[in-house]
């Protein structure tokens, strides 16, 4: 059972797409402007729960699990690893918000979630007011500034995009453990409630939903690159105000330069780092959401 946010309704909406009718389960809560959240691996919506209470006094919150995840469809993936595409996912959840009378709106995305709403924006700017991403650098800067400490303290997404069933089998045989040591190195297990780290574990049990973690970060060293390097063969930017907020204490703020890597690929960047891990929404809530009401309003 996923986890309720106090006053959110659960839902979820069938969206036709290249690969079938995608599922998408989201909660939606508050009134206002809208604003979709957007979580990451290998987790599920359940990451705002702290967060989307607070911001729904100000805005009409949307958060949804990514297809793959949590209780949204887990379709296999793939040879081109196209199912799992951030232009694929992204594609999803402009559909979510557009069938919920959404033409406009706000965007924030951790990790995973925020790569898929760097694609969102890059493909739907009409739509995408302003973006906020958590602990990130762009996927293909990132892929191309690798070094050794990014390669050993990320080795996940070197391992995730190993050929099918190579890391589906190793991470099967024992998911709790493979969860514990992914998830325990970035922050960590404490900050996770029990019902949140159930829901995770589940997702990483599920053979088709393990499954198509890997194959999100298939795509992402495959055909995201591709996307992604024809947009800035154009010189394509994001124009909309675009946030980032980091971890002190992260990878991302020790191998990389988040400020000026967004201001390769957007024109209005703006961010700092807070006193925490990766997990910036179940670390700092508090910070996030004053940070976020300022920026959204």
């Amino acid at each position: 059972m996923a986890v309720n946010f106090p006053g959110f309704e659960q839902k979820k909406i069938s969206i036709p797409s290249n690969d079938g009718v995608i599922e998408i389960a989201y909660q939606i809560g508050g009134s206002g402007p809208a604003l979709l959240l957007l979580h990451g691996f290998p987790q599920t919506k359940a990451i705002w729960h702290q967060v989307a209470p607070g911001l729904a006094q100000d805005f009409t919150v949307v958060a949804a699990d990514l297809r793959g995840y949590g209780q949204s469809s887990k379709p296999h993936g793939k040879a081109d690893h196209s199912t799992y595409s951030k232009r694929s996912m992204a594609a999803d959840q402009h559909a979510l918000m557009k069938s919920l009378g959404f033409n406009q709106f706000f965007l924030l995305g951790h990790d995973r979630g925020g790569r898929v709403s760097h694609r969102l924006a890059a493909d739907f700017p009409e739509s995408v007011l302003r973006l906020m991403v958590l602990d990130i650098s762009p996927t293909l800067t990132m892929y191309e500034n690798t070094t050794m400490q990014f390669a050993k303290g990320y080795w996940h997404w070197f391992f995730l995009i190993q050929p099918e069933p190579v890391p589906e089998t190793m991470i099967g045989a024992n998911p709790e453990y493979w969860l514990k040591n992914h998830m325990g190195r970035h922050a960590g297990t404490g900050i996770f409630t029990l019902d949140r780290w159930s829901e995770y574990l589940a997702g990483a049990s599920n053979p088709q939903g393990m499954h198509a973690m890997c194959e999100d970060y298939r795509a992402a060293a495959t055909i995201d690159l591709e996307h992604d390097r024809f947009d800035r063969d154009l010189g394509k930017k994001l124009e909309m105000p675009v946030r980032v907020l980091w971890g002190e204490h992260g990878l991302v703020n020790k191998c990389f330069d988040p400020i000026n890597d967004w201001k390769r690929v957007a024109n209005q960047v703006s961010g700092k780092t807070l006193p925490c891990g990766h997990y910036i929404p179940e670390e700092l809530p508090g910070e996030l959401i004053e940070d976020a009401r300022t920026f959204f309003s």
